[in-house]
């Protein structure tokens, strides 16, 4: 019997073309749009992508990959995993109580935010509750399986979350009840695929990314138990059990799984998961999905190489069919290059985003079934594409010099924290328990509308800085007649905070349109880092020094870390992550010394992206660390004592990586808190920070307005953890997409909170 070769996606971007998705949100939230109109055109979206993938050559298209906000979110609704803080449900939520569910509500919190693995897609995290039993609200995959196949015609592959990776991806249990989580919810998850089942579905893949971790002989037995059950219950569906983002850890036991398929990562396993397939073979009675074009970055694939990895596989493998594939979902590219025509040709031809993606697998299929004389001109083009991109990406030997004439004293700071601390606190005379925020006001229409005008040049630079500067103006009277004791100038310049500075510095290139999702409906447009990455002249010191003059509180300079300019940008491939971090580095060092001169007391320098950027291997873990700490301390350490460094990182999990966040010796650092529900400072109880720190005492990223109680009750919770001497008060994040009057009553709120447990703690002293 010879095998067939078939192309397959894992998943397609959702938000469209021109973020349509996004756009159809947005309006329904503002209430532009109701129910039955959102639900049509939300319809309409997902169905032009299901229709697109097929009239680009996708034989087994994905479906279910679609979500209102977050796919992780969809299952737990579907299993009935809604916190009883929203009541009791018994049906399919409503629209109210999902979207709460992801940003809260005025009666509710939301639930807690994190990354997905190790990339910049944020998932909600379920909530399990013993007293909550698992039930089958609803069967989404189904719907969508059945939507497609009666509009369009086209019997589809349903994604499912892997049950393992779905529990492991959530809380409200201790690590040692996970398998009796499992177990509970195994029923519920069975029932889903037989609905799926006896509707005539033929594949499903259920991705378990959970097990490229670090999985033991133990995990991978019980896993191997749980899915032969599953099996067992629905023996005429075949599955695909796909794994991403890294190779497989137990391969030998993960083949022997009673699956119809497997898919590996043959991009960032690719050695791995090779060497595991030409050391330990592949089952004849399985179909192998190659994961082979890069799901995460954004350059074109060499066609040559990847055509010699599937010789070799070929070579030494006869799976039952074989499955071209990306190496994950799309979800995390762009969609589409073809309006970028204003990029260096070299670069734009380097560049493939969805589309050009699955044009990539169109090819290699036919190259792996036909023989590569059929694609021979697009394998001569694509090696010459990369080779022009990497004569235009040489790195500079001026700034090689430079880093090679660093020394030890340039990664750390010239006095400890303890005796710095004291005086960064005399010379600025700020009270116990300072209030300030993270960095960005709202950004208007009118300043969006202004920045679009300045950039097509109908708007000159005088009229756009005036315009600017008024917005800052306006802010600092604000912050001060809020009675805020450390001040921010607002970030109007700024359309992100990783493209603005990349469209500061040399090394950098920028797109039209080149959007992707990061959470519900904010995207982001993430530059590209093609080249060396070097300073060029100062950044922020004009608005900030114009802030500055405007008030006699202090006011922070703003701007973004090395690590997470790296990892929200898409990063050139010819060039180790670590040295690219390390000029980024470098070039903040001048930034901040700019600012530094320009009397600027306070510089925040934000690393979000620490702890997503973690290999998902802890072994790999150390190394990582050592240099991502390495290039915080290069960018902050040449400051005065009296000069404080703060760092602002975002929703994660950060008890794991305690040790490195002390290790940038950041004066203060501020945590997104709001909705972790008290899980940080129960480890900070065991484990108390001995530098400054500001646990987010409200949630931006919900529409709601706390109560002062609501806040005064967070300050003091954290209190019972944290130093008063070193607390700082503070919103969890930016304030950029919130709305002037949730931004003004919030802060009021807050303000007033820390004012109250202030006078507490004068009243002891």
């Amino acid at each position: 019997m010879f095998s067939v070769v078939y192309l397959t996606n894992l998943g397609y971007p959702r938000i469209g073309e021109n973020r349509e998705w996004k756009k159809t949100l947005e309006r329904f939230w503002q209430g532009k749009m109701d129910q039955e109109e959102f639900e049509q055109e939300m319809k309409s979206i997902r169905l032009g992508l299901i229709k697109k993938q097929q009239d680009s050559g996708i034989e087994l298209i994905p479906v279910n990959d679609f979500t209102y906000y977050d796919h992780v979110l969809d299952f737990a609704t579907m299993f009935g995993w809604i916190p009883e803080r929203y009541g009791k449900i018994d049906k399919e939520p409503s629209l109210d109580v999902y979207f709460s569910l992801a940003r809260g509500s005025n009666k509710t919190v939301a639930c807690e935010m994190t990354k997905w693995f190790n990339t910049n897609y944020h998932y909600i995290v379920p909530e399990y509750n013993h007293k909550q039993k698992s039930k089958l609200l609803y069967n989404k995959p189904l719907q969508a399986f059945i939507e497609v196949k009666n509009e369009l015609g086209i019997k589809t592959k349903p994604v499912i979350l892997g049950i393992y990776t779905f529990v492991q991806l959530s809380k409200g249990y201790q690590k040692n009840e996970t398998q009796n989580v499992i177990e509970e919810l195994l029923p519920v998850y069975i029932k889903m695929l037989q609905e799926l089942e006896n509707e005539g579905v033929e594949w499903i893949q259920i991705d378990e990314p959970c097990l490229v971790l670090e999985e033991t002989q133990v995990d991978i037995h019980f896993i191997k138990q749980i899915y032969t059950q599953i099996c067992d219950a629905v023996p005429t569906l075949s599955i695909m059990l796909q794994t991403y983002f890294d190779s497989v850890e137990q391969y030998i036991d993960l083949i022997t799984f009673p699956v119809q398929g497997i898919g590996l990562d043959f991009v960032h396993g690719k050695e791995e998961n090779l060497n595991a397939i030409l050391n330990h073979g592949f089952p004849k009675e399985k179909v192998l999905g190659c994961g082979i074009v890069n799901g995460r970055n954004i350059w074109r694939n060499d066609l040559s190489e990847t055509i010699n990895l599937l010789d070799k596989l070929q070579s030494h493998i006869n799976p039952k069919d074989w499955w071209i594939q990306p190496s994950c979902s799309l979800l995390h590219v762009p969609v589409s290059k073809k309006v970028e025509n204003t990029l260096n040709p070299i670069l734009q031809n380097a560049l493939s985003f969805a589309d050009e993606k699955i044009q990539e697998l169109v090819i290699l299929k036919a190259a792996f079934q036909n023989g590569v004389s059929n694609v021979k001109n697009e394998m001569e083009f694509s090696s010459q594409c990369l080779n022009d991109l990497h004569q235009l990406s040489q790195n500079n030997q001026a700034l090689k010099d430079e880093l090679s004439k660093l020394s030890e004293a340039d990664f750390k700071r010239s006095v400890p924290f303890g005796h710095r601390y004291k005086k960064q606190n005399e010379a600025m005379n700020l009270p116990i328990l300072p209030t300030t925020t993270i960095g960005s006001f709202p950004q208007t229409k009118d300043i969006k509308i202004a920045r679009q005008k300045w950039r097509q040049g109908k708007l000159n630079d005088t009229e756009y800085v005036n315009l600017i500067n008024f917005k800052i103006k306006e802010w600092i009277e604000l912050q001060e007649k809020l009675e805020l004791d450390v001040l921010v100038h607002g970030e109007y310049e700024r359309t992100d905070m990783v493209e603005y500075f990349g469209e500061k510095l040399n090394g950098f290139a920028f797109t039209k349109n080149a959007w992707v999702q990061s959470y519900g409906s904010r995207c982001v447009k993430p530059p590209i880092i093609f080249s060396s990455v070097e300073f060029i002249k100062p950044i922020t010191v004009s608005e900030s020094k114009y802030a500055q003059s405007l008030t006699t509180k202090p006011v922070k300079g703003m701007l973004t870390g090395p690590l997470t300019i790296l990892n929200w940008s898409f990063v050139r491939e010819n060039c180790p992550r670590e040295e690219i971090t390390t000029e980024i580095a470098l070039a903040l060092r001048k930034e901040v010394a700019a600012l530094e001169e320009a009397g600027i007391s306070i510089i925040q320098v934000d690393e979000p992206a620490i702890r997503e950027g973690l290999p998902l291997k802890k072994r790999n873990w150390n190394h990582y660390l050592n240099w991502v700490t390495k290039a915080f301390r290069l960018a902050t350490s040449s400051v005065k004592p009296e000069t404080q460094i703060h760092t602002h990182m975002c929703y994660s999990s950060f008890g794991d990586i305690m040790d490195a966040i002390i290790d940038l010796d950041a004066d203060v650092i501020s945590i997104e808190h709001a909705r972790s529900h008290e899980e940080f400072a129960m480890y900070l109880a065991k484990h108390p920070y001995p530098y400054g720190i500001g646990l987010g005492v409200y949630d931006i990223h919900s529409p709601r307005v706390p109560t002062i109680e609501e806040m005064e009750q967070n300050i003091l919770s954290s209190l019972q953890v944290c130093d008063a001497n070193r607390f700082w008060i503070n919103p969890d994040c930016g304030l950029k997409t919130r709305e002037e009057s949730e931004v003004l009553d919030a802060l009021s709120n807050m303000v007033k909170s820390a004012k109250k447990v202030r006078e507490y703690f004068y009243s002891i002293i």
